[in-house]
């Protein structure tokens, strides 16, 4: 099976036509092995990059093989660069070191791929990017995959999808290649991604916000605040960033921002039955309500209703607004308690901030939207169905950790086995995956599904 589609070049916002091929990427019962393979300048480049501005977003060149079941397609001069917010690293070494071909001191980072970067309409089972994420404070290695299988078992077809790969870099005149071990291998969310969905929410390509907490505050959609274009440059100083930073027809900025003022001054002076009719004609509700189940039932903590942070808004050319889901491996009992709150017995009608989360807080005051919420979470947590009740995601996990579990130690020294225990840095210690009570840490261990299950007020 290959898997390599090139395509005739198109412009910017266009996409190839073969996307159904991505679906066989994110099959969740592969394990194909991804290879990035540099030149000595390349890689030096990009350890350099890092060190003049850690942020940044520039690309180098690298060679990319994919191969599954003994077959393999390689495409040469496609883009890498490293990803990550606090989770960004250098992939090798220390600040101000050079490649070190005898003793090498790898480290696990995060990879984004561009296939188009240098060869435009050339693209890989119908994507233009590929993003290849190391399981950072995941001792698990499951957190992100669960959740993205869990969004795709409950037909919440905004999310992205995600499975894993084997990552391996090779710096040319090396001895040999360097095994980063078990990665996630997630969808980038962009003009592809909407693509790829056109028969849900319509064809052409809208405006796609990104949306998170940064300096400039949170995403809380309460006022009209920090619109632009997200531009990271090598020098900090001529970078610039915004709370929604647009990333489809970036050269439309100025009615991307008055659609999207619209939409927050909408949401928040109507009231009543005007906010109702409103918010049923802009927005599946319905969809975004089953989104927001799965959210507070992994314990998505860091997201729009919690920190105002980790969601993309699109604007369809259908005249809707989508509400896309990212970023999920702080969740399932890996979590900031001591900030916000006990993610596996907060109540789910009051998860966030109320008060500054009018995209939720004012939907759950009708009352009907309310109950549909609270049926969606009854529906996940049913033990007749092979969502989040415990059995069958111990099931899924265990069969995950035994797939991957053979792969899992690498040539960094970091992640080099499988523990059931959420990040060092949490304030959920006791929660647990595949084992424990549903005590919430007050007799021992916890499991995490256990304890939210029977922490769902409406089901005791």
């Amino acid at each position: 099976m290959v898997l390599l589609v090139i395509n005739a070049c198109r412009k910017s916002e266009s996409v190839p036509e073969t996307l159904p091929e991505s679906a066989k990427l994110f099959n969740i019962n592969d394990i194909p092995e991804i290879k990035l393979q540099f030149s000595l300048s390349e890689w030096n480049r990009l350890l350099a990059n890092y060190d003049l501005n850690p942020n940044n977003e520039t690309n180098v060149i690298s060679k990319f093989t994919f191969t599954l079941n003994g077959n393999s397609s390689v495409l040469d001069s496609i883009g890498v660069k490293l990803r990550g917010n606090s989770s960004r690293r250098r992939p090798e070494g220390s600040f101000g070191q050079t490649h070190n071909a005898i003793n090498p001191n790898w480290n696990h980072c995060h990879f984004g791929v561009d296939f188009t970067k240098y060869k435009d309409g050339r693209y890989f089972s119908g994507l233009d990017k590929l993003i290849l994420k190391w399981f950072k404070d995941d001792a698990n290695y499951v957190r992100e995959i669960y959740c993205y299988d869990l969004f795709k078992r409950y037909n919440v077809w905004t999310a992205p999808r995600a499975s894993y790969a084997k990552l391996t870099v090779h710096v040319d005149g090396d001895s040999k290649s360097a095994y980063y071990g078990v990665y996630s291998m997630i969808e980038q969310v962009d003009a592809y991604f909407i693509a790829y969905r056109e028969k849900l929410w319509g064809p052409g390509v809208g405006n796609l916000w990104k949306c998170t907490y940064n300096f400039n505050g949170p995403a809380d959609l309460v006022s009209v605040k920090d619109m632009g274009v997200e531009d990271v440059k090598l020098d900090p100083s001529r970078s610039k960033y915004y709370t929604y930073d647009l990333k489809t027809n970036k050269t439309q900025l100025e009615p991307a921002k008055a659609e999207l003022s619209k939409f927050i001054n909408d949401l928040n002076s109507k009231t009543g039955a005007d906010f109702e009719q409103w918010i049923a004609q802009k927005m599946d509700v319905n969809l975004f309500l089953k989104t927001y189940a799965v959210n507070v039932m992994v314990g998505m903590w860091d997201d729009y209703w919690g920190n105002g942070n980790n969601y993309y808004l699109y604007f369809s050319p259908n005249g809707k607004v989508y509400f896309i889901p990212y970023d999920y491996d702080n969740t399932l009992g890996t979590a900031l308690s001591s900030f916000y709150f006990n993610t596996g017995t907060q109540d789910l009608l009051n998860w966030g901030k109320m008060n500054q989360s009018p995209l939720i807080s004012k939907i759950l005051q009708i009352e009907k939207y309310k109950n549909q919420y609270k049926a969606y979470i009854t529906e996940l947590a049913s033990s007749n169905k092979d969502l989040f009740n415990a059995e069958s995601s111990m099931q899924r996990i265990s069969l995950w950790q035994n797939r991957i579990g053979p792969y899992v130690a690498n040539d960094t020294g970091e992640d080099m086995v499988i523990q059931d225990v959420p990040a060092y840095w949490g304030t959920e210690s006791y929660y647990r995956l595949l084992s424990g009570n549903d005590a919430a840490g007050q007799n021992g261990s916890a499991n995490y599904f256990k304890t939210r299950i029977k922490n769902i007020p409406w089901l005791k």
